[in-house]
């Protein structure tokens, strides 16, 4: 079984969206499990989370004594049941995930992931414990639940028996698979769009060349913007 425990302030976000389709469903049948540590039960006597950041600046940064006691928490959770796992904090500072990344991280048996929030943590938490930084994008969220949420999707459904066809992992490699080919299903022909004609030749070496050469295009569109 993959073993997650995720640290946050807010752990009725979680499983979210976890809970549905396939991911579910791999869940329900025992191939992964999550736990969440709420970092507020491990605040001091005066329920004290955060504080004004040193050299001055706007919001409130987590503090390191209340997010090692969570944190070491949850790590003596996860040893128990396994020994190889990843350990990750969210951070726009981070590594940008990738589908090398997803790889990776699932040859683990499992994931210990922190969510920061507000402005953000205090650095001398995530360099003690040795954190990984990894980011969904160069933007900012008001938190790392969301961010959570997508790589623990993205790494759920690359464990054996998650996906019904495991074909869909492999399909064209992963230096390309973040860039799909044009999906099409019947009708043949929608608001006068017709199906490209190659998808209906039969010839499966075509339209493999197709996919490939059109996952390409949009590849250059994007990165065109």
């Amino acid at each position: 079984m993959f073993n997650i425990n995720v640290l946050t302030l807010f752990p009725e976000v979680f499983p979210g969206t976890l809970n549905c389709s396939i991911i579910g469903k791999a869940k329900n049948n025992g191939i992964w499990s999550l736990k969440t540590t709420d970092i507020k039960k491990f605040s001091s006597v005066k329920g004290k989370l955060d504080d004004k950041p040193f050299g001055g600046g706007p919001g409130m940064v987590l503090k390191a004594d209340v997010l090692d006691k969570a944190y070491q928490s949850a790590l003596n959770s996860l040893k128990r049941k396994t020994k190889n796992f990843s350990k990750l904090i969210l951070s726009p500072r981070g590594e940008r995930i990738n589908e090398n990344l997803v790889d990776e991280l699932s040859k683990f048996d499992g994931m210990l992931i922190v969510c920061g929030r507000y402005e953000g943590v205090d650095e001398r938490f995530a360099e003690f414990n040795n954190l990984r930084k990894i980011s969904i994008g160069d933007f900012v969220l008001c938190g790392g639940e969301v961010a959570a949420l997508t790589i623990l999707e993205a790494v759920i459904r690359k464990l054996p028996k998650v996906l019904g066809n495991p074909k869909s992992l492999k399909q064209f490699g992963k230096e390309k698979s973040s860039f799909d080919y044009p999906q099409f299903t019947k009708p043949r022909i929608w608001k006068k769009l017709k199906v490209p004609e190659i998808l209906l030749s039969g010839n499966h070496e075509e339209i493999n060349e197709w996919r490939i050469n059109n996952s390409f295009k949009e590849k250059k569109k994007k990165n065109n913007r």
